[in-house]
C-alpha cells in the first residue's frame, strides 16, 4: 500500500470494488464481467452479472474456468493455477491511476493454453509492470474446452469467444473509472489467446471495441467443424450420454474434465488430432477469420503487431520426449507432417534443402510452425502493409533442448523473468536488457501503435529480439513463404479455396 493511502475503491456499472496497492500500482482482481456460466447459463452465451450493493472485495484472483491439469511432462515448464468456484467469468485490472480522468492506454490480455487450459492467474501474467509504465492492464478468464468450444446441436457455438466479447464490452463501459481510455484499447494474446485475438478482429460484435491488436504465436484460424464434433462425440461415447449440450450440462463436471483430457491427448499442434477450437458459426464468427481479414474489410484501421518464437515447436516436442521419437521415425514422420500441413512434396523437399543438417524432428517442427503460425501472419501482413509490425523472439532458453520455444517470450513481454514461474522455461539468468527491449516494444505499441521499428512493406522487415542486440532483419521468412505459394496444394489459408475447411 502507498504510504498514507487506503485501499483503492472504484465503481463499475455493476457495483463498487475495492482493490489493493502493490508494487506502487493499484490492482483489482476477480471482478465479474458476466454471470456464472453454470446452472441455466451452462453452454449458453454470457449475460451480465447481478449488480451488488456495498463494496465488493477485489483483493484475490477469482475462480478459474474448469480445466484439466497439464500432464506431468508439461507441468515442469508451465504453471496453471486452478481456483475453485462458479463465478469464473472475471477479470483483473492493474492501473497506476485508479480514477476517471487519466485516459491511459489499455492492454487487454488473453491467456493461452490451447483453449483448454490456462487462466489470468498464471504468475507470469502479472500486469503491474505495464501499469508501472503507464498502461492499464486487464487480464480475463473465459470458458475453456467443451464448456467454451464444444459444438452441439442445441447450443450456440464459440461460447468462449462470446465471453471475450463480453469482457471487452465491460472494458468499454468501465475502464475509464480505472484510469483507462476506452478509445485506446489494445487486445493482446499468446497462442490460443492470439488465435482468439484474430477471431475478435473478424467478429462483427467486437468491431469498435479495440484499436490495436497483438498476436503472439497464434494466427487467425477456424477449426474444422467435423474435428470439433468428433471430440464431442468421443467424449459422449465415453460418458454414455447423447452428444448434446443438455446432456453434457447434466454430467458431472470433474468427470467431463477427465474424459476431455483422455480424448484430447492427441490434439497437440504437431499431431493435429480432434480438439476444441473456434468454428465458423454464421453468427459471432460468420467467416473464417483469416479470410475475413485478408480478403474482407474486417478490422480495417486496427494496428497489428504479430510475432513468433524461433523454435516454437520445441515446447510441443521436448517435454514428452517426442524429439527422439520423431527423429527415429524419419521419413514416416516427414510424410505425416506433410499430410498434417496439407502440402506437396515440393514444400517438404524445399525445407530439407533450406536445412540440410536438420533431423526429422526439426524439419517437422519448422514445417508445422510455419503452416500454423508464421505463413498466415506473413500473408496477413501482406494484406495490411503499413499498419502491421512483425517480430521474432530468438533468445534460447538456459534449460536444455528448449531453444527459443513457445511461451518462453512471455516472461520478457511482462518483464517477469526474475520470478520462479518464468524460470520454469527460461532457467536462471534471463537477460534483463532483453526484457527491457521486449516489454518496451509492447508498451510503445499500446501507447502509439509504433513499437519502434518499420511497419511491414515490400522489404518485409522483421524485428529480431534475443539474437544479439534487437535488430531488424529483412525477409527472414521469404524463402519458406515462396515454397508455400508455389505449392499446388497450398498451406492453410494461402489459397481462397482452402480458407474454410468444414
Amino acid at each position: 500500500m502507498r504510504s498514507g493511502q487506503t485501499n483503492p475503491v472504484v465503481r463499475t456499472v455493476h457495483g463498487a470494488v475495492r482493490g489493493r496497492y502493490e508494487h506502487g500500482v493499484a490492482v483489482f482482481r476477480g471482478i465479474p464481467y458476466a454471470a456464472p456460466p453454470f446452472g441455466p447459463g451452462r453452454f449458453r452465451p454470457p449475460v451480465p452479472p447481478e449488480p451488488w450493493d456495498g463494496v465488493r472485495d477485489a483483493g484475490s484472483f477469482g475462480p478459474t474456468a474448469p480445466k484439466p491439469p497439464y500432464s506431468e511432462a508439461f507441468a515442469r515448464y508451465l504453471s496453471d493455477p486452478a481456483i475453485p468456484g462458479d463465478d469464473c467469468l472475471n477479470l483483473n485490472v492493474w492501473t497506476p491511476e485508479p480514477g476517471p480522468g487519466a485516459r491511459l492506454p489499455v492492454l487487454v490480455w488473453l491467456h493461452g493454453g490451447a483453449l483448454t487450459r490456462g487462466s489470468s492467474a498464471v504468475p507470469v501474467y502479472d500486469g503491474h509492470t505495464f501499469a508501472r509504465d503507464g498502461v492499464v492492464c486487464v487480464s480475463i478468464n473465459y470458458r475453456l474446452g467443451v464448456e467454451g468450444y464444444g459444438l452441439f446441436p442445441d447450443a450456440p457455438a464459440n461460447a468462449g469467444l462470446r465471453d471475450q466479447i463480453a469482457a471487452l464490452q465491460w472494458v468499454r463501459d468501465c475502464i475509464a473509472a480505472f484510469g483507462g481510455d476506452p478509445d485506446r484499447v489494445t487486445v493482446a494474446g499468446q497462442s490460443a489467446g492470439a488465435i482468439s485475438t484474430g477471431a475478435l478482429l473478424a467478429a462483427p460484435a467486437a468491431q469498435g471495441l479495440f484499436r490495436r491488436a497483438v498476436l503472439q504465436s497464434g494466427a487467425p484460424e477456424a477449426f474444422d467443424r467435423d474435428k470439433v464434433r468428433r471430440m464431442v462425440r468421443r467424449m459422449a461415447s465415453r460418458l454414455k450420454i447423447p452428444a448434446t449440450a443438455e446432456a453434457f450440462a447434466a454430467a458431472d463436471r470433474d468427470q467431463l474434465l477427465r474424459v476431455q483430457a483422455e480424448v484430447g491427448r492427441f490434439s497437440s499442434p504437431v499431431l493435429g488430432g480432434p480438439g476444441f477450437g473456434l468454428v465458423v458459426d454464421g453468427d459471432v464468427l460468420p467467416r473464417d477469420p483469416l479470410e475475413a481479414l485478408v480478403d474482407g474489410d474486417a478490422a480495417r484501421g486496427v494496428d497489428l503487431m504479430m510475432g513468433w518464437t524461433r523454435d516454437e515447436y520445441r515446447l510441443w516436442l521436448v517435454p514428452g520426449g517426442l524429439v527422439e521419437r520423431v527423429d527415429r521415425l524419419g521419413a514416416v514422420a516427414l510424410a505425416g507432417a506433410r499430410a498434417r500441413c496439407h502440402c506437396g512434396n515440393e514444400v517438404l523437399r524445399g525445407y530439407r534443402a533450406l536445412r540440410p543438417d536438420a533431423g526429422a524432428a526439426e524439419t517437422v517442427g519448422q514445417l508445422v510452425t510455419d503452416h500454423l503460425l508464421r505463413i498466415p501472419m506473413h500473408r496477413l501482413a501482406d494484406a495490411r502493409p503499413g499498419s502491421s509490425h512483425l517480430y521474432e523472439f530468438a533468445w534460447p532458453s538456459n534449460l536444455p533442448d528448449l531453444g527459443a520455444c513457445h511461451a518462453l517470450e512471455l516472461g520478457f513481454v511482462f518483464d517477469s523473468g526474475d520470478g520462479p514461474d518464468a524460470r520454469r522455461l527460461a532457467g536462471q539468468g534471463a537477460p534483463q536488457e532483453l526484457a527491457d527491449a521486449m516489454h518496451g516494444a509492447w508498451v510503445r505499441f499500446a501507447e502509439t501503435g509504433d513499437p519502434g521499428w518499420a511497419p511491414w512493406d515490400a522489404t518485409h522487415p522483421v524485428r529480431v529480439f534475443g539474437d544479439g542486440a534487437p535488430h531488424t532483419a529483412v525477409g527472414p521468412l521469404d524463402a519458406e513463404y515462396d515454397l508455400w505459394k508455389a505449392d499446388v496444394t497450398g498451406p492453410r489459408g494461402t489459397r481462397p479455396r482452402r480458407l474454410v475447411r468444414r
